[in-house]
């Protein structure tokens, strides 16, 4: 620069103070304001936990979406796996299909708004067969909810899905063992094989899905003997379910609540 410029001619060059997050925030404490400070803390709170909950979903979703191939691969493969999609009339597999998870052809892994479809779809009910050690709820439906939607949804195709269902779906305790798949549910409570299940007798072990033990035919035979009822109600369109969570079709006695899932009975829904 020329020094011999004038000063009052020469270029000022102003150095502007970097904003604190404060400023950035609208959180400065300006003079009367009590509620600044708190609402700054809030909004850098929210942002954060938002920020975490954003890296925590991207590290579970690539991890699901790594280890789905083998895990699904594995489960297909397995001596127990007894039963395809095809072993079942068509009938039985809209039937299935109506009770457990309506919209399970065009959801892309979870459902949050048909009528009946409850809290959780098909495919999310095999991420927590197949995903979680020890599910509690919670958190882990928040993840459950994640690899169903970015893992097991775009990477298993629903033939899959519906074969791993019917072979691995929890289906109560019979002579002190658990259950697991139809074929094996028909042997023990019925001591026959799945293709000569009798119409009621499939219907009661899909009466099952929603509570495997309350709604078991051995062990509550007159529980499993109403939901039938109100299936067949729905089945037919006598009955038609009013809420997403109107997964038992109707009010229910206090005595069979008290035997369900947390947050999976809501009486106030029948209440208009």
């Amino acid at each position: 620069m020329d020094h011999s410029t004038p000063h009052h001619l020469r270029p000022r060059i102003v150095f502007k103070r970097a904003k604190t997050c404060d400023q950035l925030l609208g959180c400065g404490h300006a003079r009367g304001s009590v509620l600044k400070p708190i609402v700054c803390f809030v909004g850098l709170a929210a942002g954060g936990l938002a920020f975490a909950l954003a890296t925590y979903a991207l590290v579970v979703v690539a991890k699901a979406r790594r280890e789905t191939p083998v895990v699904i691969q594995t489960a297909l493969s397995a001596d127990t796996v007894t039963l395809e999609p095809a072993d079942l009339s068509r009938r039985q597999l809209d039937e299935l299909l109506k009770v457990e998870d309506p919209a399970f052809i065009s959801h892309r892994g979870v459902d949050f708004k048909t009528p009946g479809a409850g809290l959780t779809t098909i495919t999310q009910g095999l991420v927590k067969i197949f995903y979680f050690k020890d599910f509690k709820p919670g958190f882990s439906k928040f993840k459950q909810t994640l690899i169903a939607r970015y893992a097991m949804h775009p990477l298993v195709t629903k033939q899959d899905q519906l074969k791993l269902f019917l072979n691995y779906a929890y289906l109560g305790l019979c002579n002190g063992r658990q259950v697991r798949g139809f074929t094996a549910a028909a042997k023990c409570y019925y001591n026959k094989p799945f293709n000569r299940l009798k119409e009621d007798e499939y219907l009661a072990l899909v009466a099952m899905l929603a509570a495997p033990n309350t709604f078991s035919p051995v062990t509550n035979p007159q529980a499993n003997k109403d939901r039938v009822g109100r299936i067949k109600k729905v089945i037919s369109g006598e009955y038609v379910p009013v809420h997403h969570m109107d997964i038992y079709y109707g009010p229910l006695d206090p005595y069979t609540q008290t035997a369900l899932a947390p947050a999976s009975y809501f009486a106030t829904i029948y209440k208009n």
